[in-house]
């Protein structure tokens, strides 16, 4: 299945966090849209490997995902090498996005700068056609994305771009409460350790920076993002 939009992510929740309204948005103007977790997210406090898939199952239903996967690869211990890179590449043509939106280039959590080196290497080795990769004993066709994006995390970057996600604000919420073991859920109580991100002032701030993007460009809600290249547009009367 060809994808427009695929997210790789470190753990299941970064893009609900990051990019669920993005998502949703594009969905509802019928593009097709994925996610690859790389991790199961396993050394989490909360929860376990287990709960968290069934989390993310919901919540891709939710989105209204056509694809998500898990390379289940080493949570808080994966390395942007070759190993890791072929299994990336393995999504990155088997998907054929045309854009490709990961974690933030640093953040507080070590593994997101490291997944977006690491999909940042693989995006551009998918297109090189002297890299083989297998997948159903099937040789795959080279593929690179057009375009690979940044969803912005804990830490405050500056954005490139922003995108009204106004009218799909509360879905996107509703995507990241799907992970009842993660984040505070009015009516859940869960016997688990309180973290940083199981407040019930987190997803305030969440929706905070969403107000403070939107403002940028006079809407209520907007996700920002990160582009290591320069973006150019067709018609500046678009722009806000």
């Amino acid at each position: 299945m060809k994808l427009d939009i695929l997210c790789i992510a470190a753990h299941p929740d970064d893009v609900e966090l990051g990019a669920g309204g993005t998502l949703l948005r594009y969905k509802s103007k019928g593009k097709k849209t994925g996610v690859v977790d790389l991790t199961k997210g396993e050394l989490g406090t909360r929860g376990t490997a287990e709960t968290r898939a069934s989390e993310a199952a919901d919540a891709a239903i939710i989105l209204g995902l056509d694809a998500r996967e898990n390379l289940g690869i080493k949570d808080g211990f994966f390395k942007n090498d070759e190993e890791h890179q072929l299994k990336v590449i393995e999504m990155i043509r088997k998907y054929q996005p045309e854009i490709v939106i990961t974690n933030a280039y640093h953040d507080r959590h070590p593994d997101h700068g490291r997944a977006c080196d690491l999909v940042n290497d693989a995006c551009f080795l998918s297109g090189l056609s002297k890299i083989k990769t297998n997948l159903n004993g099937k040789e795959q066709e080279a593929w690179r994305p057009r375009l690979l994006l940044h969803f912005i995390q804990d830490n405050y970057i500056e954005p490139d771009v922003v995108i009204d996600i106004t009218d799909f604000m509360e879905k996107k919420l509703e995507s990241v409460r799907a992970y009842k073991t993660q984040f505070f859920v009015e009516g859940v109580n869960i016997d688990e350790p309180q973290t940083y991100i199981s407040n019930p002032a987190f997803l305030d701030v969440i929706k905070g920076r969403a107000s403070e993007f939107g403002k940028a460009i006079k809407v209520q809600y907007a996700e920002g993002f990160l582009s290591k290249k320069i973006l150019g547009v067709d018609d500046l009367f678009n722009l806000r």
